[in-house]
């Protein structure tokens, strides 16, 4: 896995998104900076996840950011936390709460890109710097960190494609199982899978899921199964693992075994992916992305700038050239699990052999 070397440099490049929100007297802005400086480690980090259905946001984001936040602060900063539910109105408040809490900074995964917009306006109106994580919000950012979500797609596409072999004519027909219309990364790993399945497979069924919802995901399955065939369908396209875990229900329940995608190596996916019921995941290495949100949130509660940690540019209907992070994805499969997720300490072996796929994991050398 490839990591980036992520270090700050106060002073190497001064952000302002001011100029796409609301602009501050540059006088406010140089008093701005004098009262960060003079935080020195003692700042307060605003964290705001959008739901707990995904099991990556409370194991791995929050946990990663915060630990990170604490080591470049000597363990001075505070972090002040709160999960949406997968309910936009709820972030709003929550981000309201921050404001009136006065934190230097906010991390913010939106629940709805868009409807962020007017709260991350409001963030920056009280001197609040935003940065977007994992999902591009509107409004005036300062920074953002995710992985390449096109890439993801297309990773998802391929590796599809790949399970299906000779199979893969134009003749051959699969579903498409996306996220949700509220999440901006789910049209671009649309769009990444478009651009690899297009021409080479027939899509007989696509469905933009609700919430990201596992049990949505199932109920268009079943829907897919009964308008095109359970012995016509050759593969599933789930744009995460979450979804293919109700996708892979009612295929079973419909006597169907065929490849399907997810994203996000969940523990429960990359154990499908052991017992073969599932072929393949997304291993989106999630270390290097918390630790960017850490570095960028930290420097701009300080005043400092973002040239050294954020290599990237990336533009919204809101805001253009925004400075960012993205990290580089895998390819996870049943050859892989050992040098990715076990390798990388995500999870032991132990975690993914329990009693039920002990002897899936023997044959594949899991031990």
């Amino acid at each position: 896995m490839r990591r980036a070397a992520f270090a700050v440099a106060a002073g190497a490049m001064a952000v302002s998104m001011a100029a796409c929100g609301s602009a501050k007297e540059s006088g406010d802005k140089a008093d701005s900076s004098k009262s960060a400086a003079a935080k020195g480690d003692n700042i307060k980090v605003g964290l705001l996840l959008p739901e707990n259905k995904t099991a990556r946001y409370e194991k791995f984001d929050r946990p990663l950011i915060e630990k990170k936040i604490k080591e470049l602060t000597n363990n001075k900063a505070t972090v002040q936390y709160n999960n949406a539910r997968q309910d936009a109105s709820l972030q709003a408040q929550q981000v309201d709460t921050m404001i009136t809490d006065k934190v230097d900074v906010l991390i913010v995964d939106a629940v709805d890109a868009k409807a962020i917009k007017n709260s991350v306006q409001k963030a920056v109106d009280a001197g609040i710097k935003v940065v977007a994580y994992d999902r591009l919000a509107e409004g005036p950012i300062s920074a953002y960190t995710s992985f390449d979500n096109e890439e993801v797609g297309k990773t998802q596409g391929e590796a599809l494609l790949t399970a299906l072999g000779d199979k893969a004519t134009k003749a051959t027909k699969i579903v498409m199982i996306n996220g949700s219309v509220t999440d901006p990364n789910a049209a671009q790993f649309k769009k990444g899978a478009h651009a690899a399945l297009d021409g080479k497979v027939t899509i007989a069924k696509e469905y933009d899921t609700p919430e990201w919802s596992p049990d949505n995901a199932n109920s268009e399955m079943e829907t897919a199964i009964s308008a095109v065939g359970a012995k016509k369908i050759a593969g599933v396209y789930s744009a995460n693992d979450g979804m293919a875990g109700g996708i892979i229900t009612a295929l079973k329940a419909a006597g169907v075994s065929v490849p399907v995608t997810g994203q996000d190596a969940e523990l429960a996916g990359v154990q499908r992916i052991v017992a073969g019921d599932q072929y393949m995941s997304v291993y989106k290495p999630y270390a290097p992305e918390a630790d960017a949100a850490a570095e960028m949130a930290v420097a701009l509660a300080k005043g400092q700038g973002l040239g050294s940690v954020a290599k990237d540019k990336v533009s919204s209907s809101s805001v253009q050239d925004v400075p960012s992070v993205l990290v580089p994805v895998q390819s996870l499969t049943k050859d892989n699990i050992k040098d990715t997720v076990v390798k990388d300490g995500v999870y032991t072996v132990a975690d993914i052999c329990t009693a039920k796929y002990k002897s899936a994991c023997e044959a594949l050398g899991l031990k």
